[in-house]
């Protein structure tokens, strides 16, 4: 099958750092070429696949800008003060797998509808079990006393923190081995083109009957 990626020009595909939506493509694309597909990739000249690469710019548009370092000195760096946090900053894939995997648990206290929230999944593929704030896509993507807690407000993070020691590892890697692996995704995504290309030619086939 012929399947263009389209990705962001933010960041390059996969990123260098930051970057969930280009290293989802990163993912996915890597997989579609490995079983076989014929991918063309648009993303920024940076980028690195197997896929057959279309450069919509040179490098990733975020490292061609300054940081707003006015932004981190007002609001981030008065809050790093206090003994309690540690600001590590960027990492890249290298030091995440022990990042994550070294952590007691991952805190998630998100205040949007998150659509999906990768950082979740790594930290199961770790075996890290996750604390979040129910919103948007948490209850779909943990499993509510095996992978994690799933809570509401700070003060029920608070008191889930002691509980982790009754979830297990292992179930939190599990559970990334069967829902989220980018060989599954890869697979589900290609049954959805199908189904949207048959779709096409029964329309098309009812246009000429």
């Amino acid at each position: 099958m012929r399947i263009a990626q389209v990705a962001p020009l933010y960041e390059s595909v996969p990123p260098k750092y930051y970057g969930g939506t280009e290293r989802v493509v990163s993912y996915l694309t890597e997989e579609l070429v490995r079983q076989g597909h014929q991918v063309t990739l648009f993303a920024s000249g940076d980028s690195i696949t197997k896929a057959r690469l279309v450069a919509a710019c040179p490098r990733s548009l975020r490292l061609d800008k300054r940081v707003d370092q006015e932004y981190f000195a007002n609001a981030i760096k008065p809050l790093l003060g206090d003994p309690l946090v540690e600001l590590v900053g960027e990492i890249g894939d290298e030091e995440k797998d022990s990042f994550l995997g070294d952590a007691y648990a991952l805190l998630l206290p998100i205040d949007w509808p998150e659509p999906f929230g990768l950082v979740m999944i790594e930290a199961m593929a770790c075996g890290t079990p996750v604390i979040a704030y129910r919103g948007g896509a948490i209850p779909e993507i943990m499993e509510e006393g095996h992978t994690g807690f799933i809570v509401r407000a700070l003060k029920d993070a608070v008191e889930a923190v002691p509980r982790v020691p009754e979830l297990r590892r292992k179930r939190c890697r599990e559970v990334f081995e069967k829902r989220f692996t980018a060989a599954r995704m890869a697979q589900d995504y290609v049954q959805v083109y199908k189904r949207l290309i048959n779709n096409r030619q029964d329309k098309v086939l009812g246009v000429r009957a």
